[in-house]
């Protein structure tokens, strides 16, 4: 058996499922903000382009993806990080969303057993921890707190265990508190890169869903465009249509960079075995060409984080995301009561930081937070947050 098996850790949902055992709630609705699974209608035209090429699950999909998909990813890329010289045969890979392609990913780069071969932030998104663990390496974690903005330390990271590292993993917009990563810190990144060999996976799930149109967040192709680097030497980059454009389910994606590193992850897939359906591809050929069902879909984010975001810091301290749709407030007791109390006296369900980090000789900088994820409908989150409100008040 893969000895990584047993130094998993159970995941956060996991977690919450004992936490609520034996607690009932209030008769009432029960409203969750625990997981990040979009709730606005997915567009019509996938829908209707699913159910017109069904017939294609008859065919044998190519790891490497439809060239049409490569093409229209490509583009899109173009488009949204201002890039010139992207090759879609070279450059990018469908995967199946990237919660799939950043484990396997690990699997290909990492030295099996290499001590030190992974980095990545804390609070964390789990998939990079158990992708390292299972790849025979201990993560090296770098706290992301309130005295760092919830951005990663990077000055903390000693020269040896930057030489150490094979696979860098960062989340921008972050994921819980939906910090952002400036272009310069991107670029300071790719120079360590350089310098010490190692890849960097850049998660940038959530970077289509921010406040302010004219200022989208920065991608790490882009940072490596702007350094004259027009093959994204040591850069992979990974996007998806799960929060873009509200289809979880279709689990589509691609990662995009360094040609080096597609070809050799390409060859990873062909035996791994995870091509994407070929109907899932041609409809995500239209998503990937469509901007105006993400528009509305952020402008449906901007006026739910409108309402819930004065509610919450009426009664807690909460800082306002740069992009994504977590909120991140810091609670008056420990996370795990806090989040006890609120399901069983307003039948609110939120997420313990704790269960999204992991303690470290500095603390756990999930501590005394909750993650709240604003997916549903703006009167369901609205309410959400005014029961919370209402339970903080009258105190514990």
């Amino acid at each position: 058996m893969n000895a990584g098996l047993e130094a998993l850790h159970p995941y956060p949902f996991e977690k919450l499922g004992h936490l609520f055992a034996g607690i009932s709630p209030p008769d009432t609705n029960i409203i969750p903000l625990t997981i990040g699974e979009p709730q606005h209608p997915p567009p019509a035209a996938v829908i209707e382009c699913l159910n017109q090429t069904s017939a294609l699950v008859a065919q044998y999909p190519a790891t490497a993806g439809r060239p049409q998909l490569r093409a229209a990813i490509a583009r899109w890329l173009e488009r949204r990080f201002h890039l010139s010289s992207l090759d879609a045969d070279r450059h990018v890979l469908p995967v199946n969303g990237t919660r799939e392609g950043l484990f396997a990913l690990a699997q290909t780069v990492v030295t099996h057993g290499q001590p030190g071969a992974v980095i990545c932030p804390n609070p964390f998104y789990q998939i990079y921890e158990g992708a390292a663990l299972l790849a025979g390496t201990e993560p090296l974690l770098i706290n992301c707190g309130a005295d760092t903005a919830f951005l990663p330390d990077f000055s903390s990271v000693s020269a040896d265990q930057w030489q150490a590292c094979q696979l860098l993993f960062i989340c921008t917009p972050g994921n819980p508190a939906g910090a952002v990563m400036s272009r310069d810190v991107l670029q300071q990144l790719i120079a360590l890169a350089h310098e010490h060999d190692f890849v960097i996976a850049s998660d940038e799930c959530y970077s289509e869903i921010y406040p302010d149109e004219a200022a989208p967040p920065a991608g790490l192709l882009e940072a490596a465009a702007a350094m004259g680097d027009s093959d994204y030497r040591h850069c992979l980059c990974f996007h998806s249509l799960s929060k873009r454009s509200n289809l979880p389910g279709l689990r589509s994606g691609f990662v995009s960079g360094d040609p080096l590193w597609i070809e050799r992850f390409r060859r990873y897939r062909t035996y791994h075995g995870c091509a994407m359906p070929p109907h899932h591809q041609m409809a995500s050929e239209w998503a990937w060409g469509d901007e105006t069902h993400v528009l509305e879909n952020r402008a449906l984010y901007r006026q739910k984080f409108k309402a819930v975001t004065p509610i919450l810091a009426s009664v807690m301290t909460t800082p306002t995301p740069e992009a994504g749709f977590y909120l991140w407030p810091e609670t008056p007791i420990d996370d795990e009561s806090f989040t006890q109390s609120l399901f069983q006296r307003a039948g609110v369900k939120v997420l313990p930081g704790r269960y999204l980090a992991r303690d470290t000789q500095q603390g756990n900088p999930g501590e005394h937070r909750v993650r709240l994820a604003l997916v549903a409908e703006l009167s369901q989150c609205v309410e959400a947050a005014e029961r919370i409100a209402q339970t903080v008040k009258q105190g514990w």
